[in-house]
């Protein structure tokens, strides 16, 4: 009989099990496989690894420019995919998780196959065993979509990716949020024919509309096809030459599959290498029998409240098996959060107000806060929009596409929301991010010296520009004819419409 008991390895069940023990309570940790999660084993840090890839292919057009000489790198995808398995384990020594919970006091049963509840405070592990426990916290983590269509079996998901052995010359991505972009860029700057597919008006549909449009129309000029609004996928079928052997569909050397949408009313058909599918993250809740412990769950999640409390008073849930923000850094906030609640018996909230994000396509895109029309929706704004081409730094390094838009209420100056499209756009939103944890004005954050060149100088020109806007910056009525400021006091935007 333990105190706790976590279900779920990654991110937020590590997490979890750690602030529990921390708490003085015995802790057990169940995971099905390896410990790491989803964004070790198969999402975020193999992925950074062919975007960091990708980027240094990228890098090698720019020579010419520059001064260098050298030809553009080939890629050897098989030598990629090695070394991203490696990268996995690396990073797996690195974290030493297991010794870390077990150094902790944690009981870890890693490797266990699954778990399913046979009474609301037992649970049944797929060796036969049980684990008992007062409470228990659900992170079970999620898994990619598979869509029902005639030849659905030649698809693969981002999680296929890594078993691949050689570049696909040709993809179509079905999917234009997150990882289907991600996946997008990585295909294209290795030189394979892309296809995007999306069935809302925009990739990236719940980005800004500027972080969709930014993104849009880069990946246009890299040459991936964007068709956005289909309304389904009727098939995939073999194309003349396709090998029907091969389990993972068609693949490099002369195999094509042949996948069939329907967009605008009528049926096409787009002809591939490979298909991949990127349609949604639902929570793994199926194998939990969750009715046996009264916990309810709704549309492929485990239903909480802002506690993270279940249906069932004793039992938590916190990542991506809750639906709401599929992210490693909220993942960590919500175990934290179910762990002192479940201990504790406290009912702090969760809101996710405040959560900086992003992808590493090329550009890079993120984004924290309301987007401008929500934050129009509810509040009187002011807005600025900055291109990176008025950035030195991003004029010395040759990555002009960009831009980065702060939006302000009027009334607080408070920034409410930052999208930014570019070099390090990441990188960057966290100075916002951190900015707006403490209600920072925008006079304040236009005060700061920021270093230069840099690419986060930019935040400071938007800021700066909004200052004036408001009236914040004291100026004599010929100084408002002076044009719009830039980084510092010596520099100028050309014209005053990038901001709005």
């Amino acid at each position: 009989m333990y105190d706790v008991v976590v279900v779920g390895g990654g991110p937020a069940g590590v997490t979890a099990a750690l602030r529990a023990r921390e708490l003085g309570v015995s802790v057990a940790l169940v995971e099905r496989g390896n410990l790491g999660g989803t964004c070790t084993n198969d999402g975020c840090v193999p992925t950074r690894m062919l975007a960091h890839a990708a980027r240094l292919v990228r890098d090698a057009d720019q020579y010419a420019a520059y001064g260098l000489r050298g030809d553009r790198p080939a890629v050897d995808f098989g030598a990629l995919i090695a070394r991203t398995h490696d990268l996995v384990y690396r990073i797996h020594e690195k974290k030493q998780l297991r010794a870390h919970l077990e150094q902790s006091g944690v009981t870890v049963r890693d490797d266990a196959g699954g778990a399913r509840f046979v009474n609301p405070h037992t649970l049944a592990l797929a060796d036969g065993t049980s684990l008992t426990a007062e409470w228990i916290i659900l992170c079970v983590g999620g898994h990619a979509r598979r869509l029902d269509f005639p030849g659905a079996e030649l698809a693969l998901t981002h999680s296929d990716v890594w078993s691949l052995s050689a570049l696909p010359r040709s993809v179509a991505i079905v999917g234009g949020a997150a990882t289907g972009c991600q996946l997008a860029s990585i295909f294209a700057a290795f030189g394979a024919e892309v296809h995007l597919f999306e069935v809302g008006p925009r990739i990236l549909g719940g980005e800004d509309e500027a972080v969709s449009r930014g993104v849009a129309s880069a990946f246009a000029r890299r040459g991936i096809a964007i068709t956005t609004t289909i309304t389904g996928i009727s098939g995939i079928e073999r194309a003349a030459g396709g090998d029907p052997g091969t389990d993972l569909g068609a693949g490099p050397g002369g195999e094509r599959l042949r996948l069939r949408y329907e967009h605008a009313g009528e049926s096409r058909a787009v002809e591939v290498e490979r298909v991949i599918l990127a349609v949604g993250w639902p929570g793994n809740v199926e194998a939990l029998d969750l009715a046996a412990a009264g916990v309810r769950a709704e549309r492929g999640y485990v239903a909480v409240d802002d506690t993270l409390r279940t249906t069932a008073g004793h039992i938590y849930a916190a990542g991506d098996i809750t639906g709401r923000m599929m992210l490693v850094q909220s993942a960590n906030a919500e175990a934290t959060l179910a762990a002192e609640n479940a201990v504790l018996g406290a009912t702090g909230r969760g809101a996710h107000r405040i959560v900086p994000h992003g992808g590493f396509t090329d550009p890079e895109y993120g984004s924290v806060g309301l987007t401008e029309a929500r934050a129009r929706a509810i509040d009187d704004c002011a807005v600025a929009h900055v291109p990176y081409a008025e950035l030195d730094r991003a004029v010395i390094d040759g990555r002009t596409d960009g831009f980065c838009e702060l939006v302000v209420s009027r009334a607080s100056r408070q920034v409410l929301g930052a999208h930014i499209v570019g070099e390090q756009a990441v990188e960057i939103l966290q100075l916002v991010a951190a900015g707006m944890t403490t209600g920072l004005r925008v006079e304040q954050l236009a005060d700061v010296e920021l270093a230069y060149p840099t690419y986060t100088a930019i935040v400071g020109i938007a800021a700066r520009r909004l200052a004036h806007e408001l009236e914040i910056v004291a100026l004599a009525p010929e100084g408002r004819g002076l044009g719009a400021p830039g980084a510092t006091e010596w520099e100028r935007a050309a014209t005053d419409d990038a901001s709005r």
